[in-house]
């Protein structure tokens, strides 16, 4: 009995982790623009993070490295808490 509940405990514990994998990926689109966008930022994990999140709620992200936002309306007014522009 103990080595069915070990053994589906395992199972489940392999198939949660690969759906949570699955789901924190971002798409392929969101990663190649924000790859470009956040190529040099100083704080590139940062930068990353925040541009997937903007880029899949948005749908767009703005060309080059560095300003362009005028180009994503979504993208250019998303505010953090503290009123400050949220997406790099």
């Amino acid at each position: 009995m103990k080595l069915v509940f070990a053994t589906l405990l395992f199972v489940s514990l392999v198939l949660s982790s690969s759906f949570i994998q699955t789901t924190m990926a971002g798409s392929s689109f969101c990663d190649s623009k924000c790859g470009v966008r956040c190529s040099k930022a100083g704080l590139q994990d940062r930068c990353l993070k925040y541009c997937g999140i903007c880029c899949e709620e948005c749908n767009c992200v703005p060309s080059g490295t560095y300003g362009n936002k005028n180009e994503c309306p979504c993208y250019r007014d998303k505010k953090t808490s503290k009123g400050k522009p949220k997406c790099p």
